[in-house]
């Protein structure tokens, strides 16, 4: 089953930033609600945009979350002092968003995770930055997963961002992600391949329409997860509706219940 990571609590976001500052509980745990309701299987916490205050943030928010939350939450910081914080006041095995391979980064959280249980999304980016080919994305999709796999962690805990890259700047960028999640997908089939979908519709007019036809290209390939905004519902009936299509959905049941809840519609 392709599984939403669900974007919205994200300090970056005028609205919550708002609400962390004015410690508005109700507004925070409705949101929460809201994006279970809607079929995320995680909710991501990014306290980071206010500088000097992602401590306090990150606490306060994890706090406020822990009575409604009823799915794993996905920790994002890149900070490691920030996630030790916060992977103590997590209940459930949570995911950790992110690592990379960049030395700086991948310098401190390889510490950090040696002997965490958590699941782990793992950026194919290094110090030469964005991948420029099919094969960049799996020469470092292949890195990351050596180096997780050799502190312990499962091939199942891995989630790797192949990093989607706008359309608009090189017509050749959807096919390069395409291929490369082909031969991840061929090379390791047990990991995870998820990432930030909105990016291939980046400068262009009538976005959506973009994302909602890439995501049923990209599960094709092998994608079987997105961190998405889960109350935009028609990117998720495609979602639901392209995993009854790729054969994820048994007896098409979570097709049809989203069709009597009126999640589906034609």
């Amino acid at each position: 089953m392709f599984q939403v990571i669900g974007e919205r609590i994200n300090t970056s976001r005028k609205k919550v930033q708002a609400a962390v500052v004015a410690r508005d509980v109700k507004y925070i745990q409705e949101d929460v609600r809201s994006q279970q309701e809607a079929g995320a299987h995680f909710i991501d916490v990014n306290g980071g945009a206010r500088i000097g205050h992602e401590q306090e943030d990150m606490q306060w928010l994890l706090e406020t979350i822990a009575p409604v939350v009823t799915v794993p939450i996905c920790l994002d910081s890149p900070d490691p002092t920030i996630l030790e914080m916060a992977y103590t006041l997590v209940k459930e095995q949570p995911m950790v968003n992110s690592i990379s391979l960049e030395k700086e980064r991948f310098e401190v959280m390889m510490p950090f995770l040696k002997g965490k249980k958590c699941k782990i999304v793992a950026l194919c980016m290094d110090d030469s930055g964005m991948p420029g080919s099919s094969t960049d994305i799996l020469n470092r999709a292949e890195q990351l997963v050596t180096a997780l796999v050799g502190i312990g962690m499962k091939l199942d805990d891995i989630y790797l961002d192949p990093l989607i890259q706008p359309i608009s700047t090189d017509s050749g960028k959807g096919t390069m992600v395409l291929d490369a999640v082909r031969q991840i997908k061929k090379q390791f089939p047990e990991v995870h391949i998820t990432g930030g979908l909105s990016n291939i519709s980046y400068g262009l007019p009538e976005r959506k329409i973009i994302n909602r036809t890439f995501v049923t290209l990209m599960m094709a390939a092998g994608m079987d997860s997105a961190i998405i905004d889960p109350l935009d519902e028609k990117i998720m009936a495609t979602i639901k509706t392209a995993d009854m299509l790729n054969g994820k959905d048994i007896f098409c049941m979570n097709y049809l219940k989203g069709v009597r809840t009126g999640v589906i519609k034609s």
